[in-house]
């Protein structure tokens, strides 16, 4: 999971990559990839600040710049981390249409986002290490 991460910030942070292979193939699959190493955290890090909605959600990572995570790819993971007791999940009433199910953290939650920020905190010094930053 966090060989992906280092991966994803070297993408991320990599322009003359993203030029390269802008055209799909490579940097397409290794972008999804990485992804999936990192989302769960990325995820946890906006619950924490308010409680939000699946699609909300998904808004808040496209705002973000993570364009690539599509709505549908979402609630397995919020479904898993209910599970795991990291997000508590609640039906609340919708202004619009049915309720909405808002996640909030939990407390197992806090300690798996620290968990993950502190180990990108180390995968973020490695990289910049290797490039003589």
């Amino acid at each position: 999971m966090y060989a992906y991460a280092i991966l994803f910030y070297k993408l991320a942070t990599t322009r003359y990559l993203a030029k390269q292979y802008s055209g799909g193939g490579i940097m397409d699959k290794t972008q999804s990839q990485m992804l999936k190493g990192i989302l769960e955290g990325c995820i946890l890090s906006i619950i924490e600040k308010e409680e939000v909605y699946g699609y909300e959600l998904s808004k808040k990572l496209y705002d973000a710049g993570l364009n690539m995570v599509k709505e549908g790819s979402i609630y397995p993971l919020l479904l898993r981390m209910e599970k795991a007791g990291w997000v508590d999940a609640t039906l609340k009433p919708s202004p619009a249409g049915p309720n909405r199910k808002y996640y909030k953290l939990t407390k197992q939650g806090e300690e798996a986002l620290h968990t993950f920020r502190d180990h990108w905190q180390q995968l973020k010094n490695a990289v910049h290490k290797l490039e003589g930053r």
